[in-house]
């Protein structure tokens, strides 16, 4: 018998049904050994010796792991496929004193048969680079940890925490606060006109007020009522001709695939998920088999699913919806060390409505998501008419603008719906004349920055070089547990009193811990490990 030891009793039961009785699948239930809670775990007199302690609730699953070891001919470590996942593995190497002769390390990045089979058909042994980066950040977190704690405990509060990554987190939160509060507000004014065509009074033009004395009126240019009003002055019992007409074609390209930032921040804008319910779904729907997995930097897509959304495509929406050959994206992340795959469904195929019904409404909501980036991604551009139409207050200095949008060709849009609104003008000719219905001025004011969402959050971070795929969302969850953190109504993210405090003292007595170049460099260094 041949022993497969991976993180979870979910993803021991899917990769269970891909293999023969030859094979057990057991669970290790995340890590088995960590640093001790009680002290900090790291000599730092001693070249940063680490030691290892296996918490108690993890005691009986060891012991179950080491006498299936006894029986088994060969161990097989199938933890995740990134730094956290390799340090498992070494952990159970460690713990269970395997040895190391009949144990052999596979990964995979989709839990298919396909995929599990190629993994055992290709094992190797344990990445200790991997290994160390996971390690190094472990110890340097530890370290920041224990030394930052204690120092708010005496000028604060006990209980407090700070963290390498977390306080750099509630540090920008903070500073996104303090500029609403600094924010002075400009007032503006707009003007619209409501014309009649005489060719078609059936449907009007809505125009913006667009240019005075042939320079583009700007945002602001317009500041106060007076100013308004005058220019409504100047405008009234005009005539109005139509000064010009045109349009273009344009193309509208499909979103790349999702990596685990833009699917957190798109299933934060489209679902209303947080960041950490992004990812517990993900999880599950990893480990059940439909899609890869979710932590990751990449935008490549194999070829297979290439080759399989292609097929799809052609056969399900017609060929007019395909791409006679694959559309491939560069990866920005350059050093990251995560799965080499964006996060797609592991079939093409699999659309969301043939999905079994054992998973949830909120895994389906996901999952659809997925499926729709990933195949829009492979599919034909939107094609848009782009309309305007220039029209003179004739005998003033004035020019309005109208513009229109329609669609030619949805491409993409046909699966994956982004918002593109339609706007039909009505067909009028150069010279026209076109009656006033109405001219309207609207006041407004300019608004502050708003608060950060999670989507927000998770892209600035990434922005900065702040963590990495795998920290975003337990960074969050942290920060938020912790009280440093809550959410208004609308589940924006603002500071507590106590983050002000904290952050004011952290960034007077340790600039350089919660400096964002220095923690960017830091996740850089992990990286070259």
């Amino acid at each position: 018998m041949d022993l497969i030891i991976v993180e979870s009793p979910t993803k021991a039961k899917t990769i269970t049904k891909f293999l023969d009785k030859s094979y057990k699948v057991e669970s290790s239930y995340g890590h088995i050994r960590d640093l001790p809670k009680s002290k900090i775990g790291v000599d730092t007199e001693n070249n940063f010796e680490v030691v290892y302690e296996i918490p108690e609730n993890a005691q009986k699953n060891v012991t179950k792991l080491m006498a299936l070891d006894k029986n088994a001919d060969n161990i097989i470590l199938a933890t995740d496929e990134d730094r956290e996942g390799e340090a498992i593995a070494w952990h159970l190497l460690e713990a269970l004193k395997i040895d190391k002769d009949k144990t052999n390390r596979i990964v995979f990045h989709e839990i298919t048969k396909e995929a599990i089979n190629d993994a055992l058909k290709n094992p190797r042994k344990l990445d200790m680079n991997l290994v160390n980066a996971q390690q190094a950040r472990r110890v340097l977190d530890r370290l920041v940890g224990y030394e930052l704690s204690p120092f708010l405990w005496q000028k604060v509060a006990r209980g407090l925490s700070a963290g390498r990554v977390q306080s750099v987190a509630v540090r920008l939160i903070v500073d996104r606060e303090r500029e609403i509060k600094a924010f002075k507000t400009d007032e503006y004014w707009s003007i619209e006109a409501e014309l009649l065509p005489e060719s078609n009074k059936e449907h009007s033009i809505v125009a913006k007020l667009n240019k005075i004395k042939g320079k583009t009126v700007k945002k602001l240019d317009i500041k106060n009522k007076e100013a308004s009003d005058k220019i409504s002055l100047d405008l009234e019992n005009c005539r109005y001709k139509i000064s010009s007409v045109s349009s273009k074609k344009s193309s509208k390209n499909p979103p790349k695939p999702f990596t685990t930032s833009t699917l957190q921040q798109t299933a934060n804008r489209w679902l209303g998920f947080s960041a950490k319910q992004t990812m517990m779904l993900a999880q599950q729907l990893y480990e059940q088999g439909f899609i890869t997995y979710m932590r990751t930097d990449s935008l490549n897509l194999s070829d297979k699913f290439l080759k399989d959304s292609a097929k799809y495509l052609r056969e399900e929406l017609g060929p007019e919806y395909a791409l006679e050959k694959a559309r491939k994206h560069k990866t920005k992340s350059k050093g990251a060390q995560e799965a080499h795959e964006a996060v797609r469904p592991t079939e093409a195929s699999m659309a969301p409505d043939n999905l079994p019904t054992k998973i949830n409404d909120q895994q389906k909501r996901l999952y659809r998501l997925i499926w729709q980036r990933a195949i829009a991604s492979q599919m034909t551009e939107a094609i848009m008419n782009q309309a305007a139409i220039d029209i003179d207050a004739v005998n003033t200095d004035y020019q309005f603008r109208a513009n229109g949008q329609t669609m030619q060709f949805g491409g993409y849009l046909k699966i994956y719906p982004e918002k593109s609104k339609e706007l039909v003008l009505p067909f009028v000719t150069e010279g026209e004349i076109v009656e006033l219905k109405s001219l309207n001025n609207e006041q407004h004011f300019t608004q502050p920055p708003a608060r950060y969402s999670d989507a927000g959050i998770v892209k600035i971070m990434e922005k900065h070089g702040i963590g990495r795929p795998s920290t975003y969302a337990p960074t969050l969850a942290t920060i938020i547990a912790r009280n440093y953190v809550e959410r208004d109504d609308n589940k924006k993210l603002y500071p507590t009193a106590i983050a002000f405090v904290v952050v004011d003292l952290l960034v007077t007595h340790f600039p350089k811990v919660i400096d964002f170049e220095f923690t960017a460099k830091v996740e850089t260094d992990f990286d070259k490990i």
